[in-house]
């Protein structure tokens, strides 16, 4: 009896000591949980964080400019950012660096009405443009316009404070930048008012990751952050060939908010810019969009890609 009992006593240590062995990551997402998201959310519904000795907090923040914060102060592990923005906020002094990718693909674009008689970029000269964020985004029309022979001065610009489609079916603006194209497009098809995209990276911008994932600088090397980026590109590649059964394990994550339409056509558009390969930094690419960003007055300098970008091994 004894030494069954001591059996069942080192049963339960080792059970402990293995709970106990996982390390604990916090990270911070960059918006509400949605299919740009899918490989994160796969891991964890499907247990490759835990396979991997990991017990991830993923957390949705109430507002998505402080992650980025959040992590340069080390409150934080992990939080998602956006490549350009990652490269300006580098240049402000955040101590952040680049350390996997989601989105590998830019997902701005400029969204008008498909009815609306804009056909070209060049048919945007007198129209009204909405944008909800300056900076980086008007850099982005000014770059697109100047492709068709356009300036600023040519267009009309209007603040419309998130309400991208909205304000297209209002008539408050003809155009609008900053719309996601696995999104409103989407969201407008589903409100019966079909869209038409134009893509900066066909109208002159440098290609660029549009979602990653930033650490502190000092946190590269952790051995936490190696073993996150594993478990994402096991995700990546699970959901990749199962895209049916990995839909399920991410609508089960938040079931009355994730199950719907609005979803289910922006998983089917996201896929396949999902980066197969969390780990792998395009050096180049980050490179030209550094030039790029200094040429258009975005950053003062363009740094040493080591700087604020690294591949983990």
């Amino acid at each position: 009896m004894k030494k069954y009992l001591m059996l069942i006593g080192l049963s339960a240590l080792c059970c402990l000591q293995s709970v106990q062995a996982k390390e604990k990551v916090t990270l911070l997402l960059d918006w509400f949980v949605n299919p740009d998201h899918a490989a994160i959310i796969v891991a964890q519904q499907k247990g490759f964080f835990a396979a991997n000795e990991l017990d991830v907090e993923i957390i949705e923040p109430a507002d998505p400019s402080m992650p980025p914060k959040l992590v340069a102060a080390e409150k934080a592990d992990l939080a998602v950012n956006y490549q350009p923005q990652l490269q300006m906020q580098t240049d402000e002094g955040l101590p952040l660096v680049r350390v996997g990718t989601l989105v590998s693909t830019p997902l701005n674009s400029v969204v008008v009405l498909a009815d609306s008689g804009i056909e070209t970029i060049a048919d945007l000269k007198g129209k009204k443009i909405g944008y909800s964020v300056s900076g980086f985004e008007r850099v982005l029309l000014d770059k697109m316009l100047q492709s068709a022979g356009l300036t600023r001065q040519d267009v009309q610009l209007i603040n419309v404070n998130w309400s991208l489609s909205p304000s297209l079916f209002s008539g408050q603006a003809d155009a609008v930048i900053g719309a996601f194209r696995n999104f409103e497009l989407n969201q407008m098809q589903l409100e019966k008012r079909e869209g038409r995209a134009f893509y900066p990276e066909e109208h002159g911008v440098p290609i660029y990751d549009e979602l990653v994932l930033v650490a502190h600088k000092n946190q590269t090397n952790a051995t936490k952050i190696a073993k996150f980026l594993t478990a994402l590109e096991q995700a990546t590649v699970y959901l990749l060939n199962h895209p049916q059964a990995a839909w399920q394990d991410f609508v089960s994550y938040k079931p009355k908010e994730l199950d719907n339409e609005l979803n289910r056509l922006a998983w089917r558009d996201t896929l396949p810019r999902l980066s197969a390969s969390p780990r792998a930094l395009d050096n180049a690419r980050y490179q030209k969009m550094a030039q790029f960003m200094h040429e258009q007055g975005l950053i003062k300098r363009v740094p040493p890609l080591s700087d604020y970008a690294v591949q983990v091994e």
